[in-house]
């Protein structure tokens, strides 16, 4: 059974095709990052024109690398939340089109559904089998951060843990990139940059280091290094920016990783999968391994090109929903926020 899936929730426009064992056909991806990166972050309606000029092309080429036409789809899966509701409106009322001259059954995904469920994705030169249910994901990108208790494929049988109470780690490393005019998407660089530093040069302060919750906060990291560059002045030496980023991440790492753990040991689990985009920071994927290791525990990582925003976990998603006989074709909205129950408060003060 193949499925199509289209991803327009927010600065990349996709397209792809899986079939239900989770292999990938095609998987085309435009990004917008050089329209976005002079603004220093995603420009709502930018995107949304971006979109509408690049998905039809993005379409066919999908198909093309397939070698598959409309007539061999079993389905049609696009994300219908969260994202910016400009950009979802393209990507759905394209797959509204598809379905209606085709006769396709629709369904709508969540795009958080679709990064926890793209660990299941299969490439020819993966050797490693995807995991079981249930296991604990933690979720981490430039919009969102959150630890997940995931015992299925449907939204029924995912709970959130804990989530962040401010920034997103990802949005974290990009205004911290911006403070130190680094560019954008500030992630990819300071990750890069933090191989050449000393983390233990700069002092910086882990994030609720005394509180056992599962729940994140970067604003106040964020904070510390805005006060740091401020007392120390300009970092005209490049080791010194090495070794900030490297203090940076460290803290941002040690937050998300310890707490993923502990959630695993605190439910009984042996398997923690990594998910979004920055799944991709060699920090992170380091520090996890570690920690599994010295805990016994399972750590999955999808495919690097399958961290970040891509159809082919929107079209596997899709392909769950698909199996179960599900059709949203006729009632198929879209939504800026995510159908998962969020137990987080948003915001500073006591839990």
């Amino acid at each position: 059974m193949l499925t199509l899936g289209i991803e327009t929730s927010c600065d990349e426009t996709a397209v792809a095709i899986v079939d239900d064992q989770g292999h990938v056909l095609s998987d085309v991806v435009h990004s917008q990052v050089k329209t976005h990166a002079v603004y220093g972050g995603v420009v709502p309606e930018l995107a949304s024109r971006d979109h509408l000029q690049n998905i039809v092309p993005v379409y066919r080429e999908a198909l093309e690398r397939a070698d598959k036409t409309l007539g061999d789809l079993a389905g049609i899966a696009v994300t219908a939340q969260p994202g910016l509701s400009g950009a979802l409106l393209v990507g759905i009322q394209v797959a509204r089109g598809l379905a209606w001259s085709s006769g396709l059954p629709l369904v709508g995904v969540d795009h958080l559904v679709g990064h926890l469920l793209a660990v299941f994705l299969r490439h020819p030169e993966q050797s490693e089998p995807p995991p079981e249910f249930p296991f604990i994901a933690l979720l981490v990108s430039g919009g969102h951060t959150a630890i997940y208790r995931v015992d299925g494929d449907s939204l029924a049988m995912i709970s959130e843990l804990g989530a962040t109470r401010d920034d997103a780690a990802g949005e974290a490393f990009d205004k911290v990139a911006k403070l130190l005019g680094l560019g954008y998407p500030g992630g990819p660089i300071i990750d890069r940059l933090a191989q050449k530093g000393d983390p233990d040069r700069i002092p910086l302060a882990l994030p609720m280091r005394r509180q056992r919750t599962l729940e994140f906060s970067f604003s106040g990291l964020k904070t510390n290094v805005a006060r740091w560059v401020e007392s120390n002045g300009p970092l005209g030496d490049e080791q010194r920016l090495y070794d900030l980023c490297a203090a940076f991440q460290r803290n941002v790492v040690e937050s998300l990783a310890s707490r993923t753990f502990r959630a695993a040991r605190s439910h009984g689990l042996r398997t923690v999968v990594l998910a979004g985009g920055v799944a991709a920071n060699r920090g992170l994927r380091a520090r996890a391994a570690q920690y599994g290791r010295e805990l016994g525990i399972r750590v999955v990582v999808p495919h690097p090109s399958h961290c970040t925003d891509n159809a082919a976990m929107i079209a596997y998603a899709g392909s769950r929903r698909l199996a179960r006989g599900e059709d949203d074709a006729e009632r198929l909205e879209m939504s800026p926020h995510t159908a998962l129950e969020r137990v987080t408060r948003k915001g500073a003060g006591p839990r």
